[in-house]
């Protein structure tokens, strides 16, 4: 994966998991993530993205995924996903991906940004992704979802 997809896959959970107001802040939380990125790449990513600003908590404008463009996100995500996947297995309430070497980051990422029910948490190595679940039960049937999404 090219590291503009890696970077705006990060920005895309980032702005997810908390409110993000501004490019300044965006461009602080991409490089505690490991992003050496400028404000013009910040802004061509936005633009690319099609975030929009929307009202958050206490009133403030935040980063958002335009909803109309969501299902094209959840698309992207599911490529991303079923591309990587080569096995998938559980045991208790641990699901355990293995992915083309290299490609776990990625997937999981978008693993991540689909908000599945029933994950409480992920682990990406090189080319394993430990999916903690909420049960055995919905361990297995996320193993179930990813050994049919495994492409040829």
């Amino acid at each position: 994966m090219s590291v503009r997809k890696d970077r705006q896959n990060t920005i895309i959970r980032l702005i997810g998991e908390k409110p993000i107001s501004t490019q300044d802040e965006l461009i602080q939380e991409l490089r505690a993530h490991g992003f050496d990125v400028t404000q013009a790449t910040i802004s061509r990513d936005i633009k690319e993205l099609k975030l929009i600003k929307k009202v958050g908590a206490g009133g403030k404008s935040v980063y958002s995924i335009n909803k109309a463009d969501s299902d094209l996100f959840q698309a992207k995500y599911n490529s991303i996903l079923s591309g990587a996947l080569l096995s998938a297995d559980y045991a208790q309430n641990i699901c355990v991906v293995k992915t083309h070497v290299g490609m776990a980051n990625a997937a999981c990422a978008a693993l991540d940004a689909m908000d599945w029910d029933g994950i409480v948490g992920t682990l990406a190595g090189d080319d394993t992704i430990f999916v903690c679940c909420r049960t055995e039960e919905k361990a297995k049937e996320l193993s179930s979802t990813f050994s049919g999404m495994i492409t040829g």
